[in-house]
């Protein structure tokens, strides 16, 4: 992952953003409804493929979901396939 990686959440279109530089390299969007956030899409642009951002998101909007208490829905096959190589995230899943 680069260095200057910095991932935040914009609430207002309700998605984590990665961004190096003043560049925007990614997003997880988010749907949060009462106490369960559903991740519907991530995207990485292709010219920062490869560099760690996709899993910089999800462990970002993960790590949010267990500070808000939220119940996790991974609709997005990225966070999915990302929350079943960590296990240590397997407790936020809505099931």
């Amino acid at each position: 992952m680069s260095a200057s990686v910095s991932v935040r959440d914009n609430t207002d279109a309700a998605r984590f953003e990665a961004w190096i530089g003043g560049e925007l390299a990614g997003y997880a969007e988010y749907a949060r409804t009462g106490s369960v956030v559903e991740y519907p899409h991530t995207e990485v642009r292709p010219d920062h493929e490869g560099e760690g951002i996709g899993g910089a998101l999800a462990r970002t909007a993960l790590d949010d979901a267990r500070e808000r208490d939220l119940r996790v829905r991974a609709s997005c096959p990225f966070i999915s396939g990302w929350l079943e190589r960590h296990p240590e995230y397997q407790d936020l899943r809505d099931r």
